[in-house]
């Protein structure tokens, strides 16, 4: 193994710690005076937020990797293609409209949305689109699913709808169990997993569908088995913990900078990447003020923004260079 993969590994494991057990302090007072409780409060809280942050970040990252794989574009992600708000508009419905309650039911109707929202992406922008009009596309996307989801919520039988969902919508691992956190990660642990056995094949793509079919690979059918595979994956993790944004932008980045011209070889990285990141970001909404209960969402979007701004910048530099 090499040391990057050891150092990879190593981070990871020490965020999944800290997430763990943060803040120590008061885990400490409390094994002090309540070992029972202590442990109790690691079981019930901190393993379903820490599992839920690890899950999902991986999931963000290894299917950013994989549509900017299948696009061409690095770009494409679950938030700006408009799978995540697709995933929020299906569980939404699921929720409030078709009066779903089971958590594998409703990470179904979470799957389905955002799989309507990458077809509807195909439709207007094509595989192999320009980076504005995937933009565009997918903004018209995000803010349609946007809108439906909250004329849903306005017009929910209860008047708390749109309040008590608020959290939810920015992305938040508040108050998740154990069994949601098993609803969500394992059919998106088996997704991402197929995912993974799909890197050779994104590989040869990268060098033109015309190479791809030459070697038995079948373009338009592997990408929409990508899709199919991140829609299942965004959607069962959007259904519990609500949609985060850009964490599938900065992931595939970065895993990009060990595996340059290989998109395909980014996606195990990218998923590393995303759950260091989204367990960090999980970690300071945790030391924020106390009796504050801030999305983790929110997190994530201050610290993607710049970084999205300086991609697209740094892209049109090269393109008018």
């Amino acid at each position: 193994m090499s040391r990057t993969w050891l150092v990879m590994l190593f981070a990871l494991a020490l965020v999944a710690g800290l997430s763990l057990l943060t803040p120590l302090g008061s885990l400490i007072e409390l094994r002090r005076t309540d070992p029972n409780l202590a442990w109790m409060l690691i079981e019930e809280l901190r393993l379903p937020r820490t599992l839920l942050a690890l899950g999902y970040g991986a999931v963000l990252g290894i299917t950013g990797a994989a549509l900017q794989a299948t696009f061409a574009n690095p770009l494409a992600s679950p938030d700006i293609t408009g799978s995540s708000s697709g995933a929020a508009f299906g569980a939404v419905a699921g929720a409030y409209w078709l009066g779903i309650t089971g958590p594998l039911a409703l990470a179904a109707c979470g799957a389905v949305g955002a799989l309507l929202a990458l077809a509807a992406l195909f439709a207007l922008a094509g595989r192999r689109s320009e980076t504005a009009t995937l933009l565009l596309a997918g903004v018209a996307i995000a803010l349609a699913a946007g809108a439906g989801t909250s004329l849903l919520l306005a017009l929910a039988s209860s008047p708390f709808a749109f309040y008590d969902s608020f959290e939810w919508l920015m992305g938040s691992f508040v108050d998740r169990s154990l069994p949601q956190a098993v609803t969500a990660l394992v059919p998106a642990g088996i997704a991402c997993i197929l995912l993974a056995r799909k890197s050779p094949a994104l590989d040869t793509m990268a060098l033109g569908d015309d190479v791809a079919d030459s070697v038995g690979y079948r373009p338009r059918r592997l990408a929409v088995e990508v899709v199919a595979l991140s829609a299942i994956a965004v959607g069962a993790c959007v259904s519990v913990c609500g949609a985060i944004a850009f964490v599938g932008l900065i992931a595939p980045y970065a895993a990009r900078t060990l595996t340059k011209g290989h998109p395909g070889r980014a996606l195990v990285p990218a998923a590393a990447f995303g759950a260091i990141l989204l367990m960090m970001a999980d970690l300071l909404v945790r030391l924020g003020p106390a009796g504050r209960s801030i999305p983790v969402g929110v997190v994530t979007t201050a610290i993607g923004t710049p970084l999205f701004i300086w991609i697209v910048v740094r892209m049109r530099r090269t393109v008018t260079s």
